[in-house]
């Protein structure tokens, strides 16, 4: 008995709301006085309340409810496999690669991650080791030297440190290094005429 009572309480509310919409709809006398933003204001304002909120969270939080909701590895899978690998989806994220903001934006948005995802392997032993072995594999290492000695990789590599030197921390640091060397030379002949 008091289930059910229990029951009736817990969905009174959203059955009030119901019969509220179904009246606006209806083709009475109530659906000409009451038209649909009345309607919607009205159950706007009963959702506001706090009795309207609990039995809300009271829907929400009933098993049979949440067991509707809950989707299934099924379901995902599906949806995965339709919205993201299929042709369609294929067609929309190569477009949208075409675009530079939005590829500088990933690009930002992954940088973070795949460094800390790659020094976290660089500290696993087992990534190491298997990265030693691959680098030892004699076809690999002869595909790795063939590109080292290639024009394509050297002229990208010029390119690179062309680059390099003409960054103003670069040539700060070469700066830095030309005076401490010229220090030294004039040290060391200092000490010498002084030897003589």
């Amino acid at each position: 008995m008091k289930g059910a009572a229990a029951m009736f309480k817990k969905y009174s509310i959203v059955l009030l709301l119901s019969l509220t919409i179904l009246s606006g709809c209806s083709g009475g006398e109530s659906a000409q006085q009451m038209d649909y933003d009345q309607t919607k204001k009205m159950v706007v304002d009963i959702l506001k309340t706090d009795d309207g909120k609990k039995a809300i969270r009271d829907v929400i939080g009933d098993e049979e409810i949440k067991e509707n909701l809950v989707m299934n590895e099924e379901a995902v899978t599906k949806t995965i496999e339709t919205t993201l690998v299929s042709d369609k989806a294929a067609k929309f994220w190569t477009e949208k690669f075409k675009d530079p903001e939005f590829a500088e934006a990933m690009a930002k948005s992954l940088k973070t991650e795949n460094e800390k995802l790659l020094k976290d392997l660089m500290k696993d032993p087992d990534y190491r080791k298997m990265m030693v072995e691959l680098l030892q594999d004699p076809a690999i290492e002869s595909d790795l030297k063939n590109v080292l000695k290639s024009t394509e990789y050297r002229e990208h590599l010029s390119q690179v440190i062309q680059e390099s030197m003409d960054t103003p921390e670069f040539k700060k640091k070469f700066q830095d290094m030309l005076d401490k060397a010229a220090k030294e030379a004039s040290a060391n002949s200092n000490t010498k005429s002084f030897e003589l």
